[in-house]
C-alpha cells in the first residue's frame, strides 16, 4: 500500500534532520514541500509538487501520486506542531500516513538559551492572533511564540503588554535558528519595538529574574567562605 510519508526536516540546516528523514526524503520518488526545502534537498529524477496557497491543489497532487508511489511531504521543523499535517489528515486517512518527527524551531530556541519548556506556553502568531486567554500574563511565565511578516519582534511586544505583561519581561528575539548567520538578540518588551524589525522567528518572553552569571556565582561563593 503506498502511503504519506511526512517527513518533518528541522529548522533549516541538515544537520538538525533526523537520518530517517533524510533516507525517506532521498529515497522518495515524489517529494512535495516548500520552495526553499525542495531546493535544497530535491534530487534529479523526483517528481516533485511546491506546496503554495492552493492547499487544494497540492492535495489533489497528492491523491493522484498516490495511485502509483508512496509521495514524501517535506514539512519544516516538527510535523506535529503547526505544519501541513494537519491539512493532510483532513484529506487522507491515517491509516495511510506515516509521520518522521523533526526537530521544531520553537525546541532548539530553547535549547540554545538553555531553559527547560515544560513549563512553557507556546503559541503561534504564524497567520494568526491567539485568543486573549492564552496571552494573559501570569507570573513567572515562560511564553514561546512563532511569528510571520505581520506579527514580529515589533508588534508583537504591544500585544503582550496589552495584556498584562510587565514592560521589564526579558524577550528573546532568535532568528535564522542552525543556520550560519543564526542570531539571538536578548531585550524586554519595552524596549524591542526601538531595534530593528524581526520577522519569522522565534520570541521567547521570561517573566523571570535573570540567571547569575558566572562572576556573580563566584562572588557569593568566596562570600560563604
Amino acid at each position: 500500500m503506498n502511503e504519506i510519508i511526512v517527513a518533518g526536516i528541522g529548522p533549516g540546516h541538515p544537520d538538525y534532520m533526523l537520518p530517517a528523514a533524510a533516507r525517506a526524503i532521498r529515497e522518495a520518488q515524489v517529494l512535495v514541500g516548500g520552495r526553499r526545502a525542495l531546493s535544497q534537498f530535491a534530487r534529479e529524477g523526483q517528481r516533485t509538487m511546491a506546496v503554495t496557497g492552493d492547499i487544494a491543489a497540492v492535495m489533489q497532487f497528492i491523491r493522484e501520486a498516490l495511485a502509483t508511489s508512496s509521495v514524501v511531504v517535506m514539512v519544516s521543523g516538527d510535523p506535529g506542531y503547526y505544519s501541513l499535517l494537519d491539512a493532510l489528515r483532513r484529506h487522507f486517512s491515517t491509516a495511510c500516513i506515516r509521520v518522521i518527527p523533526g526537530l521544531s524551531a520553537m525546541q532548539l530556541a530553547f535549547a540554545r538559551l538553555a531553559l527547560p519548556w515544560h513549563e512553557a506556553r507556546l503559541l503561534s502568531f504564524h497567520g494568526r492572533k491567539p485568543a486573549a486567554e492564552r496571552l494573559a500574563y501570569q507570573s513567572g511565565s515562560v511564553l514561546g511564540m512563532l511569528t510571520d511578516r505581520t506579527f514580529t519582534s515589533k508588534t508583537i511586544p504591544a500585544v503582550l503588554l496589552a495584556n498584562g505583561w510587565p514592560p521589564e519581561t526579558r524577550l528573546f528575539i532568535c532568528a535564522r535558528l542552525s543556520y550560519e548567520d543564526e542570531r539571538i538578540t536578548e531585550t524586554t518588551l519595552a524596549e524591542a519595538p526601538a531595534l530593528p524589525e524581526t520577522g519569522s522567528c522565534i520570541l521567547i518572553a521570561v517573566d523571570r529574574r535573570p540567571e547569575k552569571t558566572r562572576e556573580e556565582y563566584g562572588n557569593e561563593a568566596g562570600t560563604q567562605r
